[in-house]
């Protein structure tokens, strides 16, 4: 019987791989179903399972394939792929790898367009509060949109008519195309960045969803929202409306309007300057008739035809009042005369040089006590002293020695208090009052004799 020859793991999932790449149903295959376990990994990747009523199979799309996408799968999505079927060798599973994405039952850009505005919209990117209000008399109107376009023309064209005292500055963008967004946020920021326009009209003429796209990005949204220069959309027609709609300071329903929205109309200018000159001459008029009337009415006041009348009353109580002033000076005076004479009187019977003698007396007396006490301390100490003195003297071993006695040490210096302590010949160091004696015994006897 033949042996049977077995493979790795990793062979057997080459081979089965292997069979699935070969197999030409499977090279390309067009799958519909529900999005679930979304998700998109920071490479771009996107992973996911796509599943029905009965079966599931798990799919990835690269980021080569996924960055093209209008709008971004969320789970119970239905869609439509198309992609390959094989085999992920890593855990022997086989999959369907995504090469396109479309929704099931709803347009791409409709679904994207819906997405971007529910994320915006949560952002803050088109509240009220963060709305600039546009000029009223702007110097100068920029206008980004596609140099060659009839929108150009008629923005062009209105504000020439409307107000002719505006500067035009044409700043060209792409409108539409693969690279019209970031061309268009290009120019929304180079006009913010060297500040050339008061207020700036975005926009373009009418067209298809497709043609207007440029407008529905997320770059163009943010660049709109960030300018420091008011932003008017004019995109397309009435009808159409953009995320750059909902993100503008004002938005026009088209481009003509923009234009009108922008400037104001100097007809208009020229009614409300005769208006308003209009009420300043009657205002001016009013003002001077009354001033006229206040004048007259002064004129035949009584003061004015008696103007000595007023300051003689002046004089008076001017009087009057240096009177009251000299009255409360001499008061004040006399008052810190009487006390400063009361404070001299208490100065002078708490003289320091009255308390200086007190206390000088009372100083010599502590001192001749002190001394006193402190010569009877001196001798109380002297006479202590000389009898610590002699009892110190009747105690000292010289003076025992001075009257005849001695003191014996035997060679290694010890006291000999007795006859024991030492043999015959042992030297022995006799101390004396003057002096030592060095000595042998030549003979010893015990017991103490009379």
């Amino acid at each position: 019987m033949r042996k049977p020859q077995y493979l790795t793991v990793k062979a057997l999932t080459k081979y089965i791989k292997r069979k699935f790449d070969a197999d030409p149903h499977l090279e390309q295959v067009y799958v519909k179903g529900e999005v679930s376990n979304f998700k998109r990994h920071s490479s771009g990747h996107m992973y996911f399972t796509l599943k029905d009523e009965d079966a599931r199979i798990m799919a990835v799309m690269f980021a080569r394939f996924s960055s093209g996408m209008k709008f971004i799968p969320e789970n119970g999505m239905h869609v439509l792929l198309r992609g390959n079927v094989s085999v992920y060798e890593m855990s022997g599973q086989y999959q369907i790898y995504v090469q396109e994405m479309l929704p099931d039952g709803i347009g791409e850009l409709f679904l994207a367009f819906e997405q971007l505005k529910e994320k915006l919209g949560k952002e803050g990117l088109f509240s009220q509060e963060s709305k600039k209000p546009i000029p009223a008399f702007p110097k100068v109107i920029g206008i980004i949109t596609s140099p060659t376009g009839a929108a150009i023309r008629d923005i062009i064209t209105t504000i020439k008519r409307r107000y002719p005292l505006g500067k035009i500055l044409v700043i060209p963008a792409l409108v539409q195309g693969k690279n019209a967004s970031k061309s268009i946020a290009d120019a929304i920021q180079r006009a913010n960045a060297e500040t050339v326009a008061d207020v700036l009209i975005v926009g373009r003429g009418g067209g298809s969803m497709e043609e207007l796209w440029a407008f529905n990005e997320e770059i163009v949204a943010r660049a709109i929202f960030q300018s420091g220069i008011p932003v008017i959309s004019a995109v397309g027609h009435e009808t159409d409306v953009t995320i750059a709609d909902f993100v503008a300071d004002l938005r026009a329903a088209t481009p003509t309007a923009a234009a009108e929205l922008a400037v104001p109309h100097i007809e208009d200018l020229m009614e409300q300057l005769l208006q308003r000159k209009t009420r300043l001459y009657q205002a001016m008029g009013t003002i001077i008739k009354t001033r006229r009337n206040q004048l007259n009415y002064m004129e035949q006041s009584y003061i004015l035809r008696n103007p000595h009348k007023l300051y003689e009353q002046k004089w008076q109580l001017l009087d009057q009042r240096k009177e009251t002033l000299n009255a409360a000076h001499n008061h004040i005076i006399l008052h810190k005369n009487s006390r400063y004479a009361e404070l001299r009187d208490r100065l002078a019977r708490n003289h320091p040089s009255a308390l200086v003698e007190v206390n000088r007396e009372r100083a010599a007396r502590a001192e001749k006590r002190l001394q006193q006490e402190m010569r009877a301390a001196i001798r109380a100490k002297i006479t202590e002293f000389m009898g610590k003195t002699a009892t110190l003297d009747a105690l000292n071993p010289l003076s025992i020695l001075r009257r005849g006695f001695n003191i014996a040490h035997t060679e290694e210096g010890k006291l000999v208090k007795s006859v024991r302590q030492a043999e015959i010949g042992d030297p022995l160091m006799l101390t004396l009052a003057d002096g030592r004696l060095y000595c042998t015994i030549d003979n010893k006897e015990e017991g103490a004799k009379e």
